[in-house]
């Protein structure tokens, strides 16, 4: 993800907070970490957790299924972890994905792959030219990225 000091990431549908540790470290104290989550109960264990692990750059904020509810221009990369299969309209979502991006910001979207012995049912699985074809009628620059997971792929869409 390239995250250095003071950036602002978003990690959309973070659940219990799994990355949020991770994250809070690579953007430092003068960064922001912003969990995003539907279900209101995700939201305050995220916000437990992050006051009792000391956490002082992660917020957790409730977001829409229709709606990150993130500001304009106000995040640097935006992190979807096993997600992206449960937003109805994505194309429309990518839209909001980008708007809310600052320049040159980018989105890492992070599923399992139709083949994986682990996640969601296959019914429910996207393959990943489906997803970089909805970031890119988003308005992203979407590709594959390179890393190498074994149940799992990842599409980075960049912002220009």
């Amino acid at each position: 993800m390239a995250l250095s000091e003071g950036n602002v990431v978003a990690d959309i549908g973070a659940g219990t907070g799994y990355f949020l540790s991770h994250l809070a470290r690579a953007v430092g104290k003068s960064g922001t970490v912003i969990g995003l989550d539907v279900e209101p109960d995700m939201v305050r264990y995220m916000r437990e957790r992050a006051a009792r692990e000391g956490w002082a750059n992660v917020e957790a904020r409730k977001a829409q299924p229709d709606d990150p509810s993130i500001a304009a221009a106000s995040v640097d990369r935006i992190l979807i972890v096993n997600t992206w299969h449960h937003i109805p309209d994505r194309t429309g979502y990518a839209r909001k994905l980008l708007i809310a991006l600052k320049p040159g910001g980018s989105v890492f979207v992070v599923d399992y792959t139709l083949d994986s012995p682990h996640g969601p049912p296959k019914d429910h699985r996207l393959p990943a030219d489906r997803v970089i074809d909805e970031l890119s009628r988003g308005g992203f620059d979407a590709t594959l990225g390179e890393e190498d997971l074994p149940y799992q792929y990842v599409v980075v869409g960049k912002k220009g």
